[in-house]
């Protein structure tokens, strides 16, 4: 397992850049728009960490803007912690078998959600090419929010 991001949600593209970037001194290393989701993803490093970012091997900030204006209350503008995984369905099954609810069950062999006893979620992803969907997974539905 390693620690991937930890992503946040912003309301202003700008000001949020100007803090992190311009203020803190962090590095934008990629950004993803998504016209059919109606959001950016902006991945930012600290200076020292850019070439391994670059490379996808430090761990970002992932700045996430939705297209769409929302209030963020109660938190909500944290969104997760990220994984990725060598096995996303050994660790879902032993994540069960330990008491864990999988929230998103990683009906695509790829991606899944989790959250921390105090409601933190966390995001677990497939290492390299998603697995081929299998049972009990594929037809499990969601549960709660993540």
């Amino acid at each position: 397992m390693r620690y991937l991001h930890t992503m946040v949600r912003v309301s202003d593209v700008d000001a949020s850049l100007d803090f992190y970037c311009n203020k803190m001194g962090l590095v934008e290393i990629r950004r993803h728009e998504s016209e059919a989701g109606r959001f950016t993803l902006i991945f930012l490093a600290a200076p020292e960490d850019k070439e391994r970012g670059l490379a996808e091997q430090a761990p970002l900030l992932e700045l996430t803007y939705n297209w769409d204006p929302e209030d963020y209350d109660g938190g909500r503008n944290f969104g997760h912690l990220a994984y990725v995984v060598d096995n996303i369905y050994d660790l879902c099954q032993s994540l069960m078998e330990n008491g864990v609810i999988i929230n998103r069950p990683p009906r695509d062999g790829r991606m899944a959600f989790v959250k921390s006893p105090d409601g933190i979620s966390i995001e677990l992803l497939q290492k390299g090419d998603a697995l081929e969907p299998a049972e009990p997974w594929k037809s499990m539905e969601n549960s709660g929010t993540w």
